[in-house]
């Protein structure tokens, strides 16, 4: 198993993993699309970025998405784990685990003080890897 930056190639299998989140918006391709080069065409300094998880096979089945910012509050910057996915087919292989320690190492790297994540449903997945629950989460849908 391997976590990488993705790369154009690797476009439907993320999409393919979008389709999974059950998030609150349908994903639409075109959309997904224009965001996806936006996002693996960016510098490897960029302020997001993107990583893809490879299962044993060599196929992408997990990514994560991070965004990256300077905040008044933390004395440098801080991150925002923003989407994680990992195909439903290979859950419980550590992929999860693989892209948020990638994406731990990547923010240390670059001198993030914090990173923050917001989950619901998979508390329990970011307790076990040293997560504190902080904030309530709150939304609002344009």
């Amino acid at each position: 198993m391997a976590v990488r930056r993705a790369l154009a190639g690797d476009a439907d299998a993320v999409f393919g993993l979008v389709q999974q989140l059950g998030a609150a918006f349908i994903p639409v391709r075109a959309a997904f699309d224009a965001s996806y080069a936006e996002l693996v065409e960016a510098p490897e300094d960029a302020d997001t970025l993107l990583l893809v998880a490879e299962d044993e096979q060599g196929r992408v089945a997990g990514y994560a998405l991070t965004t990256i910012a300077r905040l008044l509050s933390t004395n440098g910057p801080s991150a925002q784990l923003q989407e994680i996915a990992v195909d439903e087919a290979v859950r419980g292989q550590d992929l999860g685990t693989q892209l948020v320690h990638a994406v731990e190492a990547e923010c240390i790297r670059r001198g993030v003080r914090q990173i923050t994540v917001a989950s619901r449903r998979a508390g329990g997945f970011y307790d076990r890897l040293g997560y504190s629950q902080n904030a309530e989460y709150m939304r609002r849908v344009f």
